[in-house]
């Protein structure tokens, strides 16, 4: 079982101060710093899923929202997501051995045809920041790849980009396997891409249109609360 998350505001001042220290490290993109601090908490006796939620999950919150506000710009987001990876390299096979939840998991990828992939991997990560298990497909990835993913790791939410307009159209595609698999009711389907608009999302049948990667970690954590208010 996983040990009961202590709030923020309970923790003794000194624990606060570490967190507080690495959601600013993490938020300039000081990996090193990150990982320091990481490993201090742990050398303290905390747990990875308390150090996850108030050091990382918690500075991750702040960059996504500086980010949707134009604050922050790509290039910064990127740095910070890394230093959020760095310290996840530690925190992994730790959560993995307490059985720690996490907040839900999507299969993301670019689509059949499209081999872009810096959006996508921008998305991952602030994704994975925000505690869920990201599973990347990759590029170019076709709708037998897409399912097979959603099956193998029980996924309750599909991930979709495109940058080209002549890619977009094989989001139908996959959301029509969806449902000739008998999965779409299961599966939450996210859309973005530079082309892509609102119009489209719906005309496609997809859940949410994302248009930047806050407001798709937005969209993730909103639909993972009505999967757990229904459950």
């Amino acid at each position: 079982m996983t040990q009961e998350l202590i709030p923020f505001e309970e923790l003794p001042e000194e624990l606060q101060e570490l967190y507080e220290d690495m959601q600013d490290d993490l938020y300039e993109g000081l990996a090193d710093k990150v990982v320091e601090g990481t490993r201090k908490a742990l050398d303290m006796g905390r747990s990875p899923h308390e150090i996850l939620a108030h050091g990382l999950v918690a500075g991750m919150d702040i960059v996504g929202e500086d980010f949707g506000a134009g604050v922050l710009f790509v290039p910064e987001v990127l740095m910070a997501a890394k230093a959020m990876k760095a310290a996840m390299e530690i925190l992994r096979p730790l959560l993995t051995q307490t059985g720690a939840q996490r907040v839900g998991t999507i299969v993301l990828g670019t689509v059949k045809g499209d081999i872009h992939d810096i959006g996508k991997n921008l998305v991952g990560m602030m994704l994975e920041g925000a505690g869920f298990e990201v599973v990347d497909v990759g590029i170019n990835t076709d709708a037998d790849t897409f399912i097979q993913a959603l099956k193998e790791h029980d996924a309750q939410l599909l991930g979709m980009s495109a940058l080209l307009t002549t890619t977009m159209p094989y989001m139908k595609v996959v959301i029509d396997r969806l449902d000739e698999e008998g999965l779409r009711d299961q599966v939450k389907v996210l859309v973005g891409g530079a082309p892509l608009s609102e119009a489209f999302a719906e005309d496609i049948g997809a859940d949410a249109y994302c248009e930047d990667a806050s407001v798709a970690v937005e969209m993730a954590k909103k639909f993972m609360d009505l999967y757990r208010r229904a459950a």
